[in-house]
């Protein structure tokens, strides 16, 4: 059975480190969308983004937090939703961890000032080098590996609202000790 919420291993001090958070950055597959890909007659590829994970990234915004994606993709797929969304867009990032100290400094933000959302093994590295002093979560259907090491589980998978689940978890969090309305 998979925990829901914030899992045992959820910082006492999260309160705390979500009043700090500036960014909150995500994987693009299998968060921000469900992993699918549509692929036409030509080789277009087209991909479905949830209207409530939007709406996360505009109540984040609202509150002086920024977001940001991390994709191996070329940015020639997920430009145009970032750009509409106002996310930074690291694309082509095929190693997560080995680009993080660059991704910090174009945010212009500390490890202790960042959340991350992960599904698959290639954000476990980005995963537990944020979790040391920031925020992670996953998606209800994450790889078992990234739930086992995340703070937060979503109840909602990739595609359907985990990134909007997490803007607001952090967003309680930010109002409450306990992050409970």
């Amino acid at each position: 059975m998979v925990t829901r919420g914030p899992t045992g291993r959820c910082p006492a001090d999260a309160a705390a480190r979500a009043a700090r958070i500036a960014l909150v950055a995500s994987d693009n597959d299998g968060v921000m969308t469900d992993g699918t890909v549509y692929v036409s007659a030509s080789g277009e590829e087209m991909k479905v983004y949830s209207v409530r994970d939007g709406m996360g990234v505009e109540r984040l915004r609202e509150r002086g937090i920024a977001a940001g994606v991390l994709t191996r993709e070329p940015p020639e797929l997920i430009g145009p939703r970032a750009a509409k969304l106002g996310m930074k867009l690291w694309a082509g990032v095929r190693d997560k961890h080995a680009q993080l100290d660059r991704i910090l400094d174009e945010a212009g933000v500390g490890l202790d000032q960042i959340a991350y959302i992960g599904d698959d093994v290639n954000d476990l590295g980005i995963l537990e080098a944020i979790g040391e002093a920031g925020l992670t979560a996953a998606p209800s259907d994450a790889m078992p590996q990234v739930r086992d090491t995340v703070h937060y589980i979503c109840n909602a998978p990739g595609g359907r609202g985990a990134f909007r689940e997490v803007a607001e978890w952090l967003l309680r969090l930010r109002t409450t000790p306990e992050g409970s309305s």
